[in-house]
């Protein structure tokens, strides 16, 4: 058994990320149903592959620049 364990900040920020994939799939779901729903297709389902994309690498952009740190802060004077 591995005797070094994962820093849970660092696991919650890795699920954190593979959620942003799903934020992009949803709206391309969502927008296929309603197309099918109305008789619109493709028009919805296009939307929301442009909302998807757009939102989820937003959220990707804004998620890596918090990335935490391994080891000590750089505030810190070690």
């Amino acid at each position: 058994m591995p005797t070094d364990r994962e820093d849970p900040r660092r696991v919650g920020y890795y699920v954190a990320l593979s959620q942003i994939g799903f934020e992009m799939a949803a709206p391309i779901g969502l927008g296929y149903l309603i197309d099918r729903w109305l008789d619109l297709f493709p028009w919805l389902t296009i939307g929301g592959a442009i909302l998807g994309l757009a939102g989820g690498l937003f959220h990707l952009v804004v998620m890596t620049k918090e990335e935490p740190k391994n080891g000590p802060s750089e505030d810190s004077e070690a």
